[in-house]
């Protein structure tokens, strides 16, 4: 007996199986062989049945080939090789568990074909109705998708999002995707996309930038990066490399951040909106973000606040969508309304319902409380003209020539609206910045050139709060803001400024009485 050869008259299935793995061959070759079909082999393995004796004959005959004794058998390598391009035989001895699970694979993979809301079937959670409509309804149907949702705080945009593109993945209409959300929720994004739709989203941070270029290749089709981090000239150069290939979605969260207005034919944008428009519809050669390369096709802006009172900043954000059809404020205006549902959604709170119908949010009531301001030449009224008075003619003063005292006075506006309190302290800050001007220029530390540089790069400043949304207090950056650009001024001589500080101490000592007196009309009508 030859060492390893099976015994002719028995041939169990583990011993025919390990002839037919140790030649290398597929049940269908290993068949042929054996002058038998592949169903009799795969019997043969299964233990359903055994060899008869040429079959057993020719089983040895093959095993002494293995053995090393090649005078018993035809040469295995006539069996082992395939000619090519002949199509992969069919082969009955796999794992039945990877089998199911690369047909379940080729399966969800067109399940889209078969169903409309595909993605809402895979995912882990059940959308509620405002959603689906937002998806189905509205943003699948665009091709190229430019929209603005501009949903109630609370409606689930990040859902949204998530649900349009495992949607356009599975389609096929996006491979890479790029979103773009304020710093502080990088990680909440990640982790909802990750969550509740198994997309895999890779987070873009300074060490990313730093060990290579993190946009480059398939690790990053789909990428995280704040917009701030985004704005950096690290980041964006490594966004600009030629062999970053181009993102077919971008996403911007917080899209009121994107800051931008023009007032008397002069347009202000922000470094955030110079971005945003490299990326949606490619910078002007004089932007820092020029020489990019490419635009986005496909583009969605989320915000709570779209318009916050200012017409401009809500032009411009038009403007992202599509720069030849909104090019100007009039061309918005111009745009019929019916046809803006191709770019804008919009739903309160109290049009949001669940699953079961019922509302998902208690019903706001609103109302507005009118006062009156306390009258006579010490009152609320004679501190709320006076101020009103010292703010048209700073403002007259700085029309068109300086906007950052423009945006000092519109501090002060927001804080006569507020309280007398909020108006005071205001009125303090602005008298200690115009003292330490005028220490400057008597010391001789400052110079009324080196005043007006200053103040020069104040100008360079746009307005913080033009970029907050209706939930933003602004925190500490508004603190800082409101502290830099209170010493916005139009003089520029110590005697002016001398003067103005005289102003500013006459309306604080008003403030201080009515103070003191505790009287505050609107505190009072609130009670």
């Amino acid at each position: 007996m030859l060492h390893g050869v099976t015994e002719p008259a028995t041939y169990p299935g583990p011993a025919v199986r390990r002839v037919r793995k140790r030649m290398g061959l597929t049940q269908q070759r290993f068949a042929e062989a054996l002058r038998v079909t592949p169903l009799t082999v795969h019997r043969w393995e299964t233990g359903q049945s055994r060899p008869q004796r040429l079959a057993r004959e020719r089983l040895r005959e093959l095993e002494a080939a293995l053995a090393g004794d090649a005078g018993t058998a035809a040469p295995l390598d006539t069996l082992r090789d395939t000619p090519p391009d002949t199509p992969p035989p069919l082969d009955f001895a796999g794992d039945p568990e990877a089998v199911a699970a690369v047909a379940e694979a080729l399966r969800l993979a067109h399940g889209h074909q078969f169903n409309p809301a595909f993605a809402s079937e895979t995912a882990r959670i059940d959308p509620l109705p405002h959603q689906r409509i937002a998806v189905y309804e509205h943003m699948l149907p665009r091709e190229p998708l430019r929209f603005l949702l501009a949903d109630d705080a609370g409606a689930g945009k990040t859902v949204m999002t998530g649900l349009y593109i495992r949607e356009a993945l599975a389609r096929g209409r996006l491979r890479r995707v790029l979103i773009v959300p304020p710093a502080g929720l990088v990680g909440n994004w990640e982790r909802e996309l990750r969550a509740l739709f198994r997309l895999r989203f890779r987070i873009v941070s300074g060490p990313d930038l730093k060990a290579g270029n993190p946009f480059r290749g398939p690790d990053g089709d789909l990428v995280i990066v704040s917009l701030d981090t985004l704005a950096g000239e690290e980041a964006f150069g490594a966004l600009r490399d030629a062999a970053v290939s181009p993102y077919d979605l971008v996403v911007f969260d917080e899209a009121h951040k994107l800051s931008a207005s023009t007032h008397t034919h002069r347009t202000r944008k922000s470094r955030r909106y110079e971005l945003a428009e490299a990326l949606a519809a490619g910078a002007a050669p004089a932007s820092r973000f020029a020489g990019l390369g490419w635009s986005a096709r496909h583009l969605l802006l989320l915000t709570a606040t779209p318009h916050m009172g200012k017409e401009s900043p809500y032009h411009h954000l038009w403007r992202l969508l599509d720069p030849q059809v909104f090019s100007t404020a009039e061309a918005l205006h111009a745009f019929p309304r019916p046809a803006r549902g191709r770019h804008f959604l919009r739903r309160t709170k109290e049009e949001m319902v669940g699953l079961d119908g019922r509302p998902l949010y208690r019903r706001r009531l609103c109302d507005t409380f009118s006062y009156d301001l306390t009258p006579g030449p010490q009152g609320e009224q004679a501190l709320y003209d006076l101020t009103a008075a010292w703010l048209r003619r700073i403002y007259d003063r700085a029309f068109e020539e300086r906007p950052a005292v423009q945006l000092a006075m519109s501090v002060f506006q927001r804080r006569l609206a507020s309280s007398t309190w909020a108006l005071l302290r205001s009125f303090e800050r602005r008298i200690g910045k115009l003292e330490r001007g005028i220490d400057d220029l008597r010391s001789g530390k400052a110079d009324a050139a080196g005043l007006q540089r200053l103040q020069r790069s104040l100008d360079r400043r746009s307005d913080f709060f033009d970029a907050q949304g209706a939930d933003d207090d602004g925190g500490e950056q508004g603190e800082a803001y409101e502290d830099a650009i209170l010493g916005a001024a139009v003089a520029v001589t110590a005697e002016e400024l001398k003067k103005e500080v005289a102003t500013l101490e006459e309306l604080s000592g008003r403030a201080r009485r009515l103070l003191a007196e505790g009287r505050e009309s609107k505190f009072e009508k609130l009670r």
